[in-house]
C-alpha cells in the first residue's frame, strides 16, 4: 500500500478550481505546499506553545516532538488521515496536580508516558475488536463528564497562579482573546489564542514602558518588584542548538492522576478522525485504531525524551475546512518547519518569556473551553441528564474532580481530584446501569458523534473529486 509519501500534482499545481478540493494524495506546487505547511504551524502555535509552558516543560522540545509525532502519525495511517499532532492541553491539569504534590518535570513526563502507552494499547484493541469496545466502556455521558472535570479542575491554577501576577494585563488579554474568537472569521479565528498571546506581549511591554515595574507575585509566587516582560533570557539564548532532554521518572500516585486523560484523548481522536473522513469523503473507520495507536506512540517517544504528549489538533482540521486543501504533503512541510523551530533556542526563549498576566487572561478562556467541550459532547449526543442513571454518577464525579475531594487509602497513598472523579463517573455509571430498572436504560449513541466542532461544517460537503464539485469555502 505504500507509506503515503507520493502525491500527484493537483491541476496546474497553483490554485484549485472553484469548488474543487485537494485530496490527501494530491499536492499543489512545492512552494505553495510549503506555505500551507507554515500556515498549519501558525494554526497550532497558540496551544502547542502555551501547553508546555503551563506544564513547566521545554517549549523548544515540545515543538520539535510535535513534528516528529506528526511524521509518525502520517506514516502509520499511510497518508489517509491528514492531521497535525501538537501538545495536548488535556494534560495541563494533571501536570499542575503532580507538581502541587511535589513532582518534578521527570515525574510529569513519566506519568504521561504511561498514558501514551495505555493509549497505544487502546488503539491496538480497537484495530482488533472494532470501535464498539470503546463505545461500550466509555459512552458519551462518561466521556463528557471526564473532559469537563479535566478542564474545570484547572480553574484554581488560573485564579491563584497566573491572574494575580498582573490582573489588568490578564483582564485585557482575556477580553481581546474573547473578541478574537467571536468576531474574527476563517483562518484568523482559528489562531485567536496565538493572537491573544501577541496582544498580551504588546500590552505588557507598553505597561512596562508607561508604568515601570509591577509590585506583584512573580512566577514563583513571591511578591517582588519586577518587569512584566523580561526578555533577558532571549538575549542569552543561542540561535541554533538542541532543546533540553531528560528521562522520565515513574511514581504510581502521579500515574493514577494522569490515566483518566486516556478517555479524553480517545474522544479527541475519534471525533477528529470522523470529521476528517467526512471532509475528505473517505470513510476512515478502519483507521481509527491506527490513529489512536499512532497518537500513543508519538506521545511515548516525546515524553521519553522529556517532552509533552501530543494529540490531533482541531485547529489544523479547521484550516483544512477553510482552505479545502487536505494534502498530507502540507503536513509533512509543517512537520519540517516544527523541527527547524525546535532547533532554535532563541525562539523557545521568546515563548518562555510569556508574562504571567498574559497566561492568566488566556487560560481563563482556554481552560473553560476545555471543560465545556464535555458539555458539547453531552449536547451533540443528546445525553439525558434528567435520567438518574446519567445524573447521579456525573454529579458525584464532577464535584469530586473539580472540588479536589480526596480519599485517603493509606498513609502514603490517596486518590483525589481528576483520578477519583473519573473512577466515580466510570465505575458508578456501569454499576448503576447493571442494577437500574429496564426503563432507565437507553441505547447510548456512539462515542465519536459530536466530539469535533467541525462535524456540522464537514457534514454537508460532497466527496472530493472533479466530478462532484462542492461549494467554495
Amino acid at each position: 500500500m505504500g507509506l503515503g509519501v507520493r502525491w500527484t500534482v493537483h491541476g496546474d499545481g497553483r490554485t484549485p478550481a472553484p469548488g474543487a478540493v485537494v485530496r490527501p494524495d494530491e499536492r499543489l506546487s512545492w512552494p505553495r505546499t510549503a506555505g500551507l505547511g507554515a500556515q498549519h504551524v501558525v494554526a497550532m502555535f497558540g496551544a502547542s506553545f502555551v501547553a508546555p509552558v503551563l506544564m513547566g516543560l521545554d517549549p523548544n522540545l515540545a515543538i520539535m516532538m510535535s513534528g516528529v509525532s506528526t511524521v509518525i502519525f502520517l506514516l502509520a495511517t499511510r497518508g489517509r488521515v491528514p492531521s497535525y499532532l501538537g501538545c495536548s492541553l488535556s494534560f495541563v491539569g494533571v501536570a499542575a496536580v503532580i507538581r502541587a504534590q511535589g513532582g518534578s518535570s521527570a515525574t510529569v513526563t513519566g506519568a504521561v508516558f504511561v498514558v501514551g502507552a495505555a493509549l497505544f494499547l487502546v488503539g491496538l484493541a480497537v484495530q482488533r475488536f472494532g470501535a464498539r469496545i470503546i463505545h461500550a466502556a466509555m459512552p458519551p455521558v462518561v466521556t463528557g463528564a471526564v473532559v469537563m472535570l479535566i478542564g474545570f479542575n484547572l480553574a484554581p491554577v488560573t485564579a491563584s497562579t497566573y491572574w494575580p501576577q498582573d490582573q489588568w494585563v490578564a483582564l485585557l488579554t482575556m477580553l481581546f482573546t474573547g473578541l478574537a474568537v467571536v468576531c474574527l472569521r476563517g483562518f484568523w479565528s482559528r489562531v485567536a489564542i496565538f493572537l491573544g498571546l501577541v496582544f498580551g506581549y504588546g500590552i505588557s511591554w507598553l505597561f512596562d514602558l508607561v508604568f515601570g515595574r509591577i509590585h506583584a507575585a512573580n512566577g514563583a509566587g513571591q511578591i517582588t518588584d519586577h518587569w512584566r516582560l523580561d526578555l533577558s533570557g532571549v538575549g542569552r539564548a543561542e540561535w541554533i542548538g538542541l532543546p533540553s532532554f531528560h528521562a522520565p521518572s515513574f511514581q504510581w500516585s502521579a500515574v493514577l492522576v494522569a490515566l483518566p486523560v486516556v478517555i479524553a484523548l480517545v474522544a479527541e481522536n475519534a471525533g477528529h478522525v470522523k470529521a476528517v473522513g467526512e471532509m475528505t469523503g473517505d470513510p476512515l473507520d478502519d483507521k481509527l485504531g491506527t490513529a489512536i495507536s499512532a497518537d500513543g506512540a508519538g506521545s511515548m517517544l516525546s515524553t521519553a525524551l522529556g517532552g509533552p504528549p501530543n494529540t490531533t489538533y482541531s485547529e489544523n482540521i479547521g484550516v483544512m475546512a477553510a482552505t479545502r486543501v487536505y494534502s498530507t504533503a502540507a503536513y509533512w512541510a509543517a512537520a519540517g518547519f516544527a523541527l527547524l523551530f525546535g532547533l532554535c533556542p532563541k525562539f523557545g526563549a521568546v515563548v518562555a518569556a510569556i508574562p504571567g498576566g498574559v497566561l492568566g487572561g488566556i487560560t481563563v478562556i482556554l481552560y473553560g473551553m476545555i471543560g465545556l467541550l464535555g458539555a458539547q459532547i453531552w449536547v451533540h449526543n443528546k445525553v439525558d441528564l434528567r435520567n438518574p442513571l446519567n445524573l447521579v454518577p456525573v454529579a458525584a464525579g464532577v464535584i469530586i474532580g473539580i472540588g479536589g475531594v480526596s480519599l485517603k487509602i493509606s498513609d502514603n497513598f490517596e486518590l483525589g481530584g481528576i483520578a477519583l472523579g473519573t473512577i466515580v463517573v466510570l465505575s458508578g455509571y456501569h454499576v448503576l446501569r447493571a442494577l437500574a430498572p429496564a426503563h432507565l436504560k437507553q441505547q447510548e449513541p456512539l462515542l465519536d458523534e459530536g466530539t469535533s466542532a467541525y462535524d456540522e461544517e464537514a457534514a454537508p460537503r460532497t466527496p472530493p473529486g472533479p466530478e462532484k464539485p462542492g461549494p467554495t469555502a
